[in-house]
């Protein structure tokens, strides 16, 4: 699929639609006639999240996406003859394509499954930033569809448009599995090849939608790769378990396979908690209240060093 070429030729044709009302109105129409004019009313209703019915597929995404390509951002938008913000855009997008969405951002973050990173997103996949440094979570929400590329809603004073992805927190799958590729590459043979317990990791990181070299890049941050590790404060094994904690999971933390899928399926609950990676790892470190506690990474040196320790090693798995 030539998502960028299509999405280019779309842009071209939207144009045309919109230049003969423009000028007809010798441009003193607003945005809502213009969008009449042109046949873009789409809809503003509300609906209940659920992802169960969905059978779009990725190039219908990417094609429902394109058909607001020029609406103007507006905040709090659902209705395209008015304008939309960035959630408002894709849930629009997706409700279309019978695939409920919640309606903010950071409620968005929680749908679907997660992807491993932008090497392995696929178009129609959602993609999540936060760019507020006021106060910690997702606040921005596009469309990936391929090459680098998604549209999405940007912010006060400008359009819906193609954009460079950048470097996104979250990204998130909520298409059928029947209908993209998997999210997470096999380890055997691929990067994880030769790190100790490969195989668990890569079947854990598909069971649970997180990333297999995060996995890895946890247990060796952990324990070293060691099954039987116990710290002085009595964390156990390869992820280093508290004894409460594996109870709570159903863990048993000296089983590489069971301690594996605990860790993997934990990190995953961290990551809907609190919508990004960085988090998820702070929360796994230091507490997921005293994450709460402090709206962020706490500010302690340990659980900084952590963070940036295990996503180093993480990439460095890739």
């Amino acid at each position: 699929m030539e998502g960028l070429s299509a999405v280019q030729a779309r842009i071209t044709e939207i144009q045309a639609r919109f230049q003969p009302v423009a000028a007809a109105a010798a441009g003193s129409a607003s945005w809502a006639s213009v969008a009449r004019s042109a046949g873009l009313t789409g809809s503003s209703s509300v609906s209940t999240w659920s992802t169960a019915g969905g059978t779009a597929s990725e190039s219908a995404v990417v094609s429902e996406a394109q058909k607001y390509l020029g609406v103007p951002y507006l905040w709090g938008g659902t209705d395209p003859s008015k304008g939309l913000d960035c959630s408002g855009f894709t849930k629009l997008v997706y409700g279309n394509l019978g695939i409920e969405l919640p309606r903010t951002s950071s409620q968005q973050a929680t749908a679907g499954t997660a992807v491993a990173s932008l090497a392995t997103a696929r178009p129609g996949d959602l993609v999540f930033f936060d760019h507020s440094s006021s106060r910690a979570g997702i606040d921005h929400v596009g469309i990936y569809i391929g090459n680098g590329q998604m549209v999405a809603a940007p912010q006060a004073g400008e359009s819906v448009k193609v954009q460079p992805v950048g470097t996104p927190a979250l990204i998130r799958r909520v298409l059928p599995e029947a209908a993209a590729a998997p999210a997470l590459p096999v380890a055997a043979g691929g990067a994880l090849a030769g790190v100790p317990y490969a195989d668990l990791f890569s079947r854990a990181a598909s069971r649970h939608g997180v990333d297999a070299s995060l996995l890895a890049a946890v247990a060796s941050q952990e324990s070293g790769f060691d099954s039987s590790a116990v710290s002085p404060a009595g964390a156990q094994g390869l992820m280093q378990f508290m004894p409460a904690t594996a109870k709570g999971l159903g863990v048993n933390p000296l089983d590489p396979g069971s301690a594996i899928d605990g860790a993997a399926k934990y990190l995953s609950s961290l990551t809907r908690q609190f919508g990004s990676t960085d988090l998820a790892l702070a929360a796994y470190n230091a507490g997921p209240g005293t994450v709460s506690r402090h709206g962020g990474i706490p500010p302690y040196p340990e659980t900084q060093n952590y963070v940036r320790s295990v996503m180093s090693k993480a990439e460095a798995y890739r």
